[in-house]
C-alpha cells in the first residue's frame, strides 16, 4: 500500500474474454488470459510489480484462478473484492435448466451439496415461505463458502459486492430495502456490503434519500476522463463524489476500454476526491509489470 491508502486491484474482465489482447495471437503462445493458470500468473506479475488484491466475479474461472494461486504460493495477503452473482455463469445455467425455475432449483440442489447446512436450511425456509430475504442469505453463505474451499485461509476477503445487473435493477424499481437489507447482513458477516453500479450519481442521491450511510458501503464505479460508461455524464458523476463522506469508490473502466494510456488514467484519477482505490485489467505479462507500476509510482494514487 502506498501513503495515501488506495488499494490498487487487478480486475478480470480479461480473463473472461473481454479484453484487447488478439485472442488467436496468445492461443499460439499458450498465453490466453482466459486460462486460469495464465491468468493467476498475471494477477501474481501484477502484485509483484504493486498490486494489492483481485476484484472478480465469482464464477468457476476465477475460483480456478484463485486455487492456483493457493496452489503457488500467491494468495497470502492478498486482498479479494469478490462481485456477485456472476452473470456470465447464471445465465448459461438457466439456459442449460430450462429458465429461472430450473436455474433456482439447481442452485439449492448445489447449496445442499456444498455440505453448508446453515445455507441450505435457510434457504429451504426461503423457498417455503417465500421469504426473500432468507433467500439473499442463503446464496451470500452459498458463495462465501466456494470463495472459502478455493482461497483457503490466506487471502483477505475485503468485500462483497452486488453486481451491476441487479444493483442497478434494484436502484431503477427503487427497492431500498434491498440496499439496507444487504448492507446490515453484510456487516454481520464481517464484510464491507458493496454494490457494483453503472449509475454513480443516482446511487449515491438515492442513498441520501434512503439515508443509507455511506460510511459502510464501497462502491465500484466506472471514471474516466473521456466519460466512457459514467452515466449520465461525467460532470455528474464527479459532483456525486463530492457528496460522499469519506474514500468508498473503486474506480474502474479507467482506460475507457483501451481508448486511454495508463498514464492519462492516472493523471485524471490524481484529481478527483474519495476515491479508494482502482480496478484494472491485464491481459499479457507487459501490461501487468507496466500498469501496475505506473500506480504504484504515483503516490496520489497508491
Amino acid at each position: 500500500m502506498g501513503s495515501s491508502g488506495k488499494v490498487l486491484l487487478v480486475g478480470d474482465n480479461p480473463f473472461h474474454g473481454i479484453s484487447h489482447l488478439s485472442q488467436e495471437r496468445s492461443r499460439v503462445r499458450g498465453e490466453s488470459p482466459t486460462d486460469p493458470a495464465y491468468a493467476a500468473k498475471l494477477v501474481a506479475l501484477s502484485v509483484e510489480n504493486g498490486a494489492d488484491g483481485f476484484m472478480f466475479s465469482v464464477s468457476e474461472k476465477t475460483l480456478k484462478i484463485l486455487e492456483h494461486l493457493r496452489e503457488n504460493g500467491g494468495i497470502d495477503g492478498l486482498r479479494l473484492y469478490a462481485i456477485v452473482p456472476c452473470a456470465y455463469d447464471y445465465v448459461r445455467l438457466a439456459s442449460a435448466a430450462g429458465g429461472v425455475p430450473g436455474l433456482a432449483k439447481q442452485v439449492i440442489k448445489e447449496i445442499v451439496f456444498s455440505g453448508n447446512l446453515n445455507a441450505a436450511a435457510s434457504g429451504l425456509n426461503g423457498v417455503f415461505k417465500s421469504d426473500l430475504r432468507s433467500l439473499v442469505k442463503t446464496y451470500l453463505l452459498y458463495e462465501l463458502s466456494r470463495i472459502k474451499r478455493s482461497v483457503g485461509k490466506g487471502a483477505v476477503l475485503e468485500a462483497v459486492l452486488l453486481h451491476q445487473v441487479v444493483t442497478d435493477l434494484c436502484l431503477g424499481l427503487g427497492l431500498d430495502w434491498v440496499f439496507k437489507f444487504y448492507v446490515k447482513y453484510a456487516h454481520k458477516l464481517g464484510l464491507a456490503a458493496g454494490f457494483n453500479t453503472g449509475n454513480f450519481a443516482l446511487m449515491v442521491n438515492k442513498f441520501r434519500e434512503w439515508r443509507i450511510n455511506m460510511d459502510d458501503v464501497v462502491i465500484a464505479a466506472p471514471f474516466n476522463k473521456v466519460g466512457f460508461q459514467m452515466v449520465p455524464s461525467r460532470t455528474e458523476c464527479e459532483k456525486a463524489l463530492l457528496n460522499l463522506p469519506n474514500p468508498a469508490v473503486l474506480a474502474i473502466s479507467i482506460l475507457a476500454a483501451g481508448y486511454l494510456k495508463p498514464s492519462e488514467a492516472i493523471d485524471y484519477l490524481a484529481g478527483l476526491p474519495n476515491i479508494k482505490g482502482v480496478a484494472v485489467g491485464v491481459s499479457k505479462e507487459k501490461h501487468a509489470k507496466e500498469t501496475f507500476w505506473l500506480l504504484r509510482q504515483n503516490g496520489s494514487i497508491a
